[in-house]
This record gives structure tokens, C-alpha cells and sequence, in this order.
């Protein structure tokens, strides 16, 4: 009963993190039963242009070390910010959030190339908490029951609290780099004198994740008026 309930309560969860989450949950444990390896998941501009491995542009998303407090940490931020975020300013745009890690993604892997970085799934974590934090600046954010601040401080906050578990501080700094990038061409810039949006999602993402539009001009046909039924 306790599995059906878990169940029934993630299955609430929006689409985009309980897909993103599962996929980072299900390849650590592929890892961990050794069904997987590291090796086959990193990012390696050799391998994915020269080899064709062109899944490693997505696992290198994916994995985010062996199950630990680093791991479950990691786990923790990315689900809890990426459903702020789609419940939140996204809610009924689910192609703007998908177009978001596809923007982030690419100029992850891109500017990841100049620091020889392998995973960037704690960059993504950044990206999206950074976001959150600049669209909720009025929030407070108790921090483990140790701080309590603004939410625009807390990407700095997690940086400092991820090098406290060993990791890189570049990672993170990339993830806040690539979620300022994003924040001021989709919220800054379209609203100074002379700006416009300049990220466009895709039309076949609004046509394959979004529902459609109603037409406000529709008129419905009488028996789909609500009300009794007239013969």
C-alpha cells in the first residue's frame, strides 16, 4: 500500500521533472547494479563526432555519481526546483520548460568543452535553481535549517555547500553562468527599450507538448451548450 501511495503521489508530479528525475534516479542505479558504467555515459566530443555515441550528449545529464549524500543532495534540489519551476512561470508551457534544458543543454556542452568538464547534470541543477531564485526574489529560503536569506542568494549557497562535498566549483558556476544567460534573454532583455524575446520555442514543441488553444471565437454547437437539452 505504501508503494501505491508513492506511486499515485509521483505520478502527480508534472511531466517534465518526474521524466527528468526518473531518468537521473533509474541510470544511478543502472550504475550501481553495474549493468551501466560511467564510461558509457560521459561526455566525450571524440566519441559522440567521431564515434557517433551521440547518447552521451544526454547521459552526461543523467548521472551524478554513485548513491551517496552527494547523489540524494543533488536529487533533492533538482526535484524540488525543477517542480517549482514548472508549476510555477511554467505552468501550461511545457514547451518553453523543454526548450529551457534544450537552450541550457546546448551552451552547457558548449562552454563545458573549454573546461574539459564530463558530467554536467549538478550544472543543470544549478541552471534551474538560478532561475527559480531570479523569478522568486521575495522568497525566503531556510537552507537545511542553517540560513535563512533571500532566494536570489541560494545558487551561492548551494555552491558553496557542493564544495564543501568535494565537487567542483566549476560545475556550478557554469550552471549559474548558463541560468543568468537565460534569465536575461527571456526576462530582461524583451523588456527594455528596443528589446524582444529573442528564444523562440519551437513551433513542433508547442504542437507536440503543449494543448491546444482554444478558439475564442468558437461557437459551440447547441448540444454542447451546457444546460437541458432542447428538441
Amino acid at each position: 500500500m505504501a508503494w501505491q501511495g508513492m506511486a499515485t503521489e509521483f505520478l502527480q508530479v508534472p511531466a517534465v521533472t518526474r521524466t527528468y528525475t526518473a531518468a537521473c534516479v533509474l541510470t544511478t542505479a543502472a550504475v550501481q547494479l553495474e549493468l551501466l558504467s560511467p564510461f558509457q555515459l560521459y561526455f566525450n566530443p571524440h566519441l559522440v563526432f567521431r564515434k557517433f555515441q551521440v547518447w552521451r550528449l544526454v547521459t552526461n545529464f543523467l548521472f551524478f555519481g554513485p548513491l551517496g549524500f552527494s547523489f540524494f543532495f543533488n536529487m533533492l534540489f533538482v526535484f524540488r526546483y525543477c517542480r517549482l519551476l514548472e508549476e510555477g512561470s511554467f505552468r501550461g508551457r511545457t514547451a518553453d520548460f523543454v526548450f529551457m534544458f534544450l537552450f541550457g543543454g546546448v551552451l552547457m556542452i558548449l562552454l563545458g568543452l573549454l573546461g574539459s568538464l564530463f558530467f554536467l547534470g549538478q550544472a543543470l541543477t544549478a541552471m534551474l535553481v538560478y532561475v527559480w531564485s531570479r523569478r522568486s526574489p521575495r522568497v525566503r529560503v531556510n537552507f537545511f535549517g542553517l540560513l535563512t536569506f533571500q532566494a536570489p542568494f541560494l545558487p551561492w549557497a548551494l555552491m558553496g555547500f557542493s564544495m564543501l562535498l568535494g565537487n567542483s566549483i566549476l560545475v556550478d558556476l557554469l550552471g549559474i553562468v548558463v541560468g543568468h544567460i537565460y534569465y536575461f534573454l527571456e526576462d530582461v532583455f524583451p523588456n527594455q527599450p528596443g528589446g524582444k524575446r529573442l528564444l523562440l520555442t519551437p513551433g513542433f514543441l508547442k504542437l507536440l507538448l503543449d494543448a491546444p488553444e482554444e478558439d475564442p471565437n468558437y461557437l459551440p454547437l447547441p448540444e454542447e451548450q451546457p444546460g437541458p437539452l432542447q428538441q
